[in-house]
């Protein structure tokens, strides 16, 4: 695939019991893997400064610290195949020429690997909207619905910031390639999302569920239950998690985390949930910058264990439990 480059880094592993081990190579286009994972190292495309092009080495080389096995489930993932395509070429200061590779590269990977589950790791939020234009550019006929874990809408305007990191929702909504109505946006809290905002996505029929009302219910069983809705909508579900949507005090690597966000916990079974789901077809991590992480590298680990955590669902759902 022409705009697909071996990742910056890359474990050269034997066979074993944890993830560096597990996760193979993306070879050949015959295999029929369960995910596909690829990356999308850009943030030049962010309002603010930030590194998260940095997410997807640090990410890989995080994985040495992770087991297959879930204690929690009682369950080995190492029978789940996943294959990493590698990283999206980006170019060095054509911002628009970036995301338009992650466009065509992710149209061609969902159509070559049509059973998969397709897996982004950005990168900061920009790549949200690239990816999901190729999902419908895939599948022109099926109707896209979006599952988005953020604390903030990322409806502001194109036309003043450009294809930025707090433009993806509008921009998919605007150019018609998903409805307004097929936008669920759970974590909303707090005095982060400007009037303006909130009236274009009222306006468009976004659905918004904000924090507080979802832990009334408790954070899983609402998603579980916004899930449900959408997928009687549409076609399939691309979902997105702008790890921002984590409280600041458990994300210090995440530039826009905020205070009031969700626990790691509440992220962990959100996403136990959302991969159990069938009408999850695609994921992406997006927005965490590894330069503002603490020395342990804190929120980079708990970003493995959140993909993990989905990863999970997905077995747990071949299984039909």
């Amino acid at each position: 695939m022409k705009h697909l480059q071996q990742p910056e880094w890359s474990w050269r592993a034997g066979e074993g019991d944890f993830v560096h081990q597990w996760v193979k190579p993306l070879n050949d286009e015959t295999e029929i893997p369960d995910m596909i994972l690829y990356g999308a190292p850009i943030s030049r495309s962010s309002i603010s400064v930030s590194g998260a092009s940095l997410y997807p080495m640090e990410f890989r080389k995080l994985w040495k610290g992770f087991s297959t096995y879930n204690l929690d489930e009682d369950l080995d993932l190492s029978g789940y195949a996943v294959r990493d395509a590698g990283d999206v070429t980006m170019h060095t200061t054509n911002i628009a020429l970036s995301h338009q590779r992650i466009e065509e590269t992710t149209s061609e990977l969902v159509r070559t690997f049509d059973l998969a589950t397709t897996c982004l790791i950005g990168g900061d939020h920009s790549v949200t909207a690239c990816a999901v234009r190729g999902v419908k550019e895939a599948f022109p006929s099926e109707r896209v619905g979006i599952l988005q874990l953020d604390t903030h809408l990322d409806v502001r305007d194109p036309a003043e910031l450009g294809p930025a990191n707090g433009t993806p929702i509008r921009q998919l909504i605007d150019g018609g390639t998903v409805r307004g109505e097929d936008v669920v946006n759970i974590g909303l809290h707090g005095y982060f999302n400007a009037a303006p905002l909130v009236t274009y996505a009222k306006e468009k029929g976004i659905r918004m569920v904000t924090l507080r009302k979802a832990r009334e219910l408790g954070v899983a069983q609402c998603v579980v239950n916004e899930l449900s809705l959408l997928a009687k909508k549409v076609d399939r579900v691309y979902v997105t998690i702008d790890m921002d949507v984590l409280d600041i005090a458990v994300a210090p690597g995440v530039p826009a985390s905020t205070p009031g966000g969700m626990s790691a916990e509440e992220l962990f079974k959100s996403l136990l949930a959302i991969g159990q789901h069938k009408a999850v077809r695609h994921i992406d991590f997006v927005c965490l910058d590894p330069t503002r992480d603490t020395a342990t590298n804190a929120t980079v680990k708990t970003g493995v264990y959140a993909w993990l955590e989905f990863i999970t669902g997905r077995v747990l759902l071949q299984r039909g439990k």
